[in-house]
């Protein structure tokens, strides 16, 4: 974009600007052409636009971690893809983390919200948590309680959760680990974030 040209190009050649400035001005009509490009738009853009967002990543450097955030996610996936876990599961490992920089302290929340209307709710139970269930794995963590996952002992997905985080979270920091490429997982991500949205329940 420049000052010559400055509007931002649309995806496809023959859709239409809505032409106002201020949303106050936007006609029933203007809407529903919005509405209309913005279902196509997110069918096609919604799965690359995650996948920019961990790719991007993919040099950063880390605060301590022999393996910045981007090799534990796809170490993550590739523990998860190499133990014959379905699809979904092997995404949701994948994408796990993809809010741990940007979101630190509710990464968990952040992730449940973006694969949630996608995923089982099995695996958005998990997402939510999991950082908590991290904390039994961390004893001598100075912030962490190892005992803050028990308050859902007893739980449907409790089980899920705790095998996620022993297996293919906490574990995945190995910077010796062959991990498969992102091209791998790219077509599963694609697939899941062509599936119907479901409705979640309110919080």
């Amino acid at each position: 974009m420049n000052m010559a040209d400055p509007l931002s190009p649309l995806l496809h050649d023959d859709w239409h600007y809505v032409a106002k400035n201020t949303l106050e001005d936007f006609s029933r009509s203007d809407w529903q052409l919005l509405l209309d490009q913005r279902d196509i738009y997110y069918r096609q853009q919604q799965a690359r636009q995650v996948l920019r967002m961990l790719s991007d990543s993919e040099n950063d450097p880390t605060f301590g971690y022999r393996v910045n955030n981007y090799r534990h996610c796809l170490q993550s996936a590739t523990l998860a893809l190499r133990d014959g876990l379905d699809e979904e599961d092997v995404v949701v490992c994948l994408l796990h983390d993809v809010g741990f920089i940007t979101c630190p302290d509710s990464h968990g929340e952040f992730a449940a919200a973006l694969l949630g209307c996608y995923v089982s709710e099995r695996n958005h139970w998990m997402l939510q948590r999991h950082a908590l269930f991290q904390d039994a794995h961390s004893p001598h963590h100075p912030l962490s309680d190892p005992h803050a996952r028990d308050r859902w002992r007893g739980h449907p997905h409790f089980e899920w959760a705790a095998t996620f985080v022993d297996r293919y979270d906490q574990a995945a920091i190995d910077p010796h680990y062959e991990c498969a490429p992102l091209s791998t997982f790219e077509p599963m991500v694609m697939r899941i974030f062509s599936r119907p949205p479901r409705a979640l329940p309110l919080p």
